[in-house]
Parts: C-alpha cells; sequence; structure tokens
C-alpha cells in the first residue's frame, strides 16, 4: 500500500513537473501564432471599396437588362463585402457610416425580387447617393461613384440566360 501511494505521488509530481517545463514552450507557441496571425494578409479598406464599386457597377447593368438573377447575386456580394468590411475594419470611422446604405441596399433588393424595372432604377439612384452621402461623411467627398456608362467588364453578357 506504501509502495502504491508514493508511487502514485511520485507519477503526480513527474506531471507537475513536466506541465510547469511546457508552460513556456506553449507560450512560445501562442506568441508565435499571434505573431503569424497580426502579419497575415488583411484586405484593406480601399480593396473592399473597390469590390463594391465593380459589384455596383454590375449591379447596373443586370438591373436594366432585367437579368434578375444576377442582380440579386450582385447586391448580395455588395452586402457581403460590407459584411467583410465590418469585420475587418470595426474601428474604422467610414465602417460606422456603412449603415447608410443598408436602406438603400434593401430598396434595390425590393426593386429586384419585384422584377420592376423602373423600380431599381429608382432605387439603383438613391444607392448611389447614398454613397455619395457616406463619402462626404467621412471626409472622401472627391471620391464620386455615379450611374455607369460601361460595363467593368468587356467579357461578360449582362442579358439574361435563355
Amino acid at each position: 500500500m506504501k509502495y502504491t501511494i508514493a508511487l502514485a505521488a511520485a507519477f503526480a509530481f513527474a506531471s507537475c513537473v513536466r506541465q510547469r517545463n511546457s508552460a513556456p514552450q506553449l507560450q512560445a507557441q501562442i506568441d508565435s501564432l499571434r505573431h503569424e496571425l497580426e502579419n497575415m494578409y488583411k484586405p484593406g479598406f480601399g480593396e473592399f471599396m473597390t469590390i463594391i464599386q465593380v459589384h455596383h457597377n454590375k449591379l447596373w447593368f443586370a438591373g436594366i437588362n432585367n437579368n434578375w438573377e444576377l442582380a440579386d447575386f450582385e447586391v448580395h456580394e455588395i452586402e457581403e463585402s460590407i459584411d467583410d468590411l465590418k469585420t475587418y475594419w470595426p474601428k474604422r470611422t467610414e465602417t460606422n457610416h456603412l449603415g447608410m446604405i443598408e436602406q438603400p441596399l434593401a430598396n434595390v433588393t425590393d426593386a429586384i425580387h419585384h422584377q420592376n424595372t423602373i423600380e431599381f432604377k429608382d432605387a439603383y439612384m438613391t444607392l448611389t447617393s447614398n454613397c455619395n452621402s457616406c463619402h462626404q461623411a467621412t471626409q472622401h467627398a472627391f471620391n464620386v461613384i455615379t450611374i455607369p456608362t460601361t460595363p467593368p467588364f468587356g467579357n461578360q453578357s449582362f442579358e439574361p440566360s435563355r
């Protein structure tokens, strides 16, 4: 019985020593992973805005061509990029102003679901106006968004598929 207690105590002691010795190794691993996370590529705010601008452009051509499936896809891509901005840049002043375009985006979505070109154009123009209002509110008034005149890509059809 004494041997059993002594053996159990020895195992417990060895386990404690092993854990104490591994603490610096674990901390080193944590520090290494933290360093890797801090130095991973994170898209800049401007990269997200450029992506939104591309989808904004494509959304217009999809909507005016009554390609409602593509228009719905593009509006969701814009929403996804806005969500990403909120995730990656939560403390930016500009991020706090993104709520300005939530209702106009919802109105565009409604027009798409109604498959109404006139309603779509009106909602899209309001969305574009709100984008510019956001730029003004965040000291980026020099960045003026307009109704597109040419598609961003020459190799994409905006006509509905048959």
